[in-house]
């Protein structure tokens, strides 16, 4: 099952950023952010709100190489208390874009999917994650849902590869053929990542089989989407990583981004 085709990544966005935006409504905005540290909700919502904008930008324009500036007119609130309609605000102005786009439409990117629509589907893993980044600031639970917890998974270990540019460490993700397998254990994601010693990367799906793995992770999709990104130790009661130990520290240590 390939749920990047039935996820609609457009609307998932807009749910995702109102839900973000209601934590934020009379919300101390001071608030520290244990997930990202030295940041407060001000912080979190000013870069999720940026980020929406700026792809935004690259969307409309249909950029064809890497930019050259990353200046958006951001329009930021005067207030902290109004942050929370200008994220909204920036969703919506996402959403006129998207409309207008064929998301099938070959663009720049720094990813795998050199289309319009990696950007919507890496907007949509922005917000999510921030949006349970405010949940934990605020101590309150996070809810995901399988179908975008193995979404997440797929979108996050098929673009990790490419992400040297914002995340140098990767560039440490090196091995003689060693892999680690990913799996969900509430739906059928299941991903071989291969490290070589020119890189890493996933092994095709259909192609890597029951191909044994040095090491192996397993948790519920929202619970393995959480833990690439940081949000989750592998410690917890949830997670299962076995195998060699050595090979997951080094993952562990050089692939968040």
């Amino acid at each position: 099952m390939n749920t990047a085709d039935q996820l609609d990544h457009r609307a998932a966005v807009a749910a995702e950023t109102a839900r973000f935006a209601e934590l934020l409504r009379g919300a101390d905005m001071t608030t520290p952010v244990p997930t990202c540290p030295g940041w407060d909700l001000t912080d979190l919502a000013r870069h999720a709100g940026s980020v929406h904008r700026w792809f935004s930008v690259l969307l409309r324009r249909r950029i064809q190489a890497p930019p050259t500036s990353r200046e958006v007119d951001l329009r930021l609130p005067e207030r902290a208390d109004g942050y929370a309609d200008w994220l909204e605000q920036g969703a919506a102005e996402a959403a006129e874009v998207f409309a207008g786009t064929d998301l099938d439409a070959p663009m720049w990117v720094w990813g795998a999917d050199g289309h319009a629509r990696f950007w919507v589907r890496r907007m949509l893993f922005e917000t999510l994650v921030h949006r349970v980044d405010a949940e934990r600031a605020l101590g309150l639970p996070s809810a995901i849902g399988l179908a975008r917890g193995r979404d997440g998974v797929d979108e996050f270990l098929t673009n990790l590869p490419f992400a040297a540019l914002f995340a140098p460490k990767v560039a440490h993700l090196r091995g003689a053929n060693r892999s680690i397998r990913f799996e969900c254990t509430d739906t059928d994601g299941s991903w071989l990542v291969r490290l070589r010693p020119d890189g890493f990367g996933t092994v095709p799906e259909g192609t890597a089989g029951e191909e044994p793995a040095e090491a192996v992770v397993r948790a519920p999709a929202a619970d393995l989407l959480l833990l690439l990104y940081g949000r989750l130790d592998r410690s917890a009661a949830t997670v299962e990583a076995l195998g060699d130990r050595e090979l997951l520290d080094l993952w562990f240590a050089n692939s968040e981004f």
